[in-house]
């Protein structure tokens, strides 16, 4: 099994059958060609991992050879050969998309060491254009789940923000998936080939977070035994993602408003400055108006990151989402889990659909994700549905054929909300036929016209 293809071009018919022996003999497949029309018609006809070509060919140089070959397969490196007074070219040749130059006559193992050099380059770049279409995949605006009006929107403005660089500021309950909408902006933007890095500032101690965020030198604390680049210097003309801004402390609020206005900071104990090229996102689950109010969070920084404003809001304002989500959920956690679950029975949706979700997305995830781990059924049932959850409230007990009346009210009028009057659509989701469905709604007075937007 050979470990890569490579093409050599030359019009020198020794050194072409010398260089096809000695790559032959390192485990590769060599094709030669002497003839540029030759070297054209196999890169057409084939793929190669590299190619090989001569600067000075017969009939032409080597680099435009090399810049038909990029036509065609454009992530394919080729090495120059080149003779000493010639080594201008070849610096040429690599400014128009070479990968290197060796200069004739050369030593095998040099030749054997750029090749696999070359290789391994290729495959790293491989690798992450792989891993940033799985982020695409992930988090491009395509697949996030946003059926409802008020999502819509947010999309909309996500794609109107994306392309400048002004900095976001986002704000929603935890769980309602804004490192999601930050993320979709990152890969949305200019940025999206840089650096996406996100901290949550809630979850390290303030002692440590200047030093996460902006770096320290050596010795510059207790237990700083290396140097270390901070989050921002990281972010370096990409995007930087400052979730939970509220619970940051006061000390660091100052110096983080210095970083927005100047794009500069002095790692802990340095005295060198940084400068940085950074898109900011923030969020936050807090009401930040309050705190600066209360003198809890600056007001000049509340300004400085206030520019583009996105409200996420809570799944409850929202749960015509959770029927797609739920489906979205179901598809990826039954494959995680290698099971066959294909649905909800309708008394199971129905406890999804009443449930106010405080834990927003990211709870009605875990639920579902709890249901696939405890069935053995291809359906979910309501028995793995929100087990702790619809504790009877703390009221006067009623009758229970009164109870029972009131929740299917409430069960109809969030149906209709979220069906927005649609018949058909509401009654296919509680599992009931058309006819039973409009006996339920005269059974409690209910106008359809009422729910119709």
């Amino acid at each position: 099994m050979f470990s890569a293809k490579i093409l050599v071009v030359d019009d020198d018919q020794n050194l072409l059958e010398l260089l096809k022996m000695r790559l032959e003999s390192a485990n590769y497949e060599v094709l030669t060609a002497s003839r540029e029309g030759d070297a054209l018609e196999a890169v057409k006809g084939k793929v190669f991992d590299l190619s090989i070509v001569d600067l000075q060919l017969a009939h032409r140089d080597g680099i435009s050879l090399m810049e038909e070959f990029h036509l065609i397969l454009p992530e394919m490196p080729v090495i120059i050969l080149t003779a000493y007074g010639t080594i201008e070219s070849a610096v040429e040749a690599m400014r128009r998309g070479a990968y290197s130059y060796l200069t004739k006559p050369f030593d095998p193992r040099d030749l054997l060491f750029q090749i696999d050099r070359a290789l391994e380059n290729r495959r790293l770049n491989s690798e992450v254009q792989r891993l940033k279409g799985l982020l695409s995949e992930r988090y491009g605006f395509s697949n996030i789940v946003a059926k409802s009006e008020k999502m819509q929107k947010v999309l909309e403005a996500v794609a109107q923000i994306a392309k400048i660089d002004s900095t976001v500021y986002i704000h929603g309950e935890s769980g309602t998936g804004k490192e999601l909408i930050a993320k979709a902006i990152h890969l949305a933007s200019e940025r999206k080939n840089k650096p996406f890095v996100a901290i949550n500032c809630a979850a390290i101690p303030e002692t440590l977070l200047e030093s996460k965020l902006f770096g320290h030198e050596k010795g510059a604390f207790t237990g700083a035994i290396r140097s270390t680049k901070g989050l921002f210097t990281q972010a370096h003309e990409g995007t930087i993602f400052l979730d939970e801004i509220g619970d940051m402390s006061l000390p660091i609020q100052a110096k983080l408003l210095r970083v927005l206005q100047e794009r500069q900071f002095y790692p802990v104990g340095s005295e060198k400055l940084v400068e940085v090229d950074v898109r900011v996102i923030v969020a936050t689950n807090k009401e930040l108006e309050d705190l600066v109010k209360q003198g809890l969070f600056r007001e000049d920084l509340f300004y400085r990151i206030h520019v583009i404003p996105i409200y996420l809001p809570p799944l409850k304002e929202r749960k015509e989402d959770i029927p797609p989500l739920v489906d979205h959920f179901l598809r990826k956690i039954s494959q995680q889990m290698k099971k066959e679950v294909k649905g909800l029975s309708p008394s199971a949706f129905q406890r999804l659909m009443l449930h106010d979700w405080p834990g927003n997305v990211r709870e009605l995830e875990n639920t579902i994700e709890y249901a696939v781990a405890m069935t053995q059924q291809e359906i979910l049932t309501e028995e793995y549905i929100l087990q702790t959850k619809g504790a009877l409230p703390n009221e006067p007990l009623k009758p229970l054929k009164e109870a029972r009346d009131d929740y299917e009210k409430r069960y109809l009028v969030h149906l209709l909300e979220i069906c927005r009057g649609n018949v058909s659509q509401a009654a296919k989701m509680a599992g009931k036929y058309r006819a039973d469905f409009y006996d339920l709604l005269k059974k409690h007075n209910l106008n359809i016209s009422e729910f119709k937007k």
